[in-house]
């Protein structure tokens, strides 16, 4: 299978480097209020995030895998040949440095 990388930075895949391709797909988002909580006496709004339009995501194609964020992937549950990162590996500062398998919507 060839796998394409959709978004902005190279992915470390079990050691692999997948370079960015240069294109990038997006989401569009909505943030919706729907209420308030009170903690000591401070009032904390709660949203739920509605997430919108794929842009920048090619037809699917026999063989082919594409890498996108995980808020991509959500947005196209149809689609079987998108994948995340998944166990995301981190350096002694916190910092993803690459991850060790692939999330999907099969």
């Amino acid at each position: 299978m060839k796998i394409i990388n959709l978004t902005p930075h190279e992915i470390i895949l079990c050691g692999v480097k997948i370079p960015a391709s240069g294109s990038q797909a997006r989401v569009s988002m909505t943030r919706q209020q729907m209420g308030s909580i009170d903690i000591n006496g401070t009032t904390v709004p709660i949203y739920r995030t509605l997430l919108g339009t794929v842009t920048g995501l090619p037809e699917a194609a026999e063989g082919i895998g594409y890498i996108v964020s995980a808020m991509v992937r959500s947005a196209a549950p149809e689609r079987r040949d998108l994948y995340s990162p998944a166990d995301l590996q981190r350096d002694a500062t916190g910092a993803v440095i690459g991850c060790g398998s692939l999330d999907s919507n099969q």
